[in-house]
């Protein structure tokens, strides 16, 4: 071993000009090999190794809005994309609330709540709204299996009915 002499700093590795090529840029990976180009477009870029180098994802405001532009949504394509998933997400929230409502009435009537109670009686109006020609559909003798049924198959109809419009918004969207 040599002796080094204290007073003099220790050498220092050389810098690195290049990086390593399994570690390079996707950019540069691809300009050095056109091959690595095309893979660079389907989510990654190959190493001679045929390993995948990380590439960058874009910004999450770009890929949330579908493409360039900065974050501002492409246009009209876009606009008419986010009306028709809020028109369908509408659809979807109100007919949800009928269902819940008709069901909550049902709950109600099976194990007798207080008819004099206010929620009672308000969810007990809009349940009768809301079931307009299926309350009386079935007639069974026990009138808490006529409203389970009666009002059970409004509730049915009104799920199906507003699955089927989201569908149809989002499709025809």
């Amino acid at each position: 071993m040599a002796d080094k002499d204290p007073g003099t700093a220790p050498e220092t590795p050389p810098a690195r000009t290049q990086a390593a090529p399994d570690r390079a840029a996707p950019d540069q990976a691809a300009q050095e090999n056109p091959a690595q180009e095309k893979t660079a477009m389907t989510g990654g870029t190959r190493t001679e190794r045929g390993e995948h180098a990380r590439t960058r994802r874009p910004p999450l405001t770009r890929r949330l809005s579908g493409g360039r532009g900065g974050g501002r949504g492409g246009g009209a394509a876009a606009a008419r994309r986010r009306a028709v998933s809020l028109l369908a997400g509408l659809v979807s929230i109100v007919t949800t609330i009928v269902v819940l409502i008709l069901a909550v009435h049902i709950v109600f009537v099976v194990f007798e709540a207080n008819a004099s109670n206010d929620l009672v009686h308000r969810v007990g109006d809009w349940a009768g709204d809301l079931a307009w020609e299926f309350k009386d559909v079935f007639q069974p003798e026990d009138p808490k299996l006529s409203v389970a049924v009666n009002f059970g198959l409004a509730a049915l109809v009104y799920l199906v009915v507003g699955r089927v419009l989201v569908s149809l918004i989002r499709r025809l969207g």
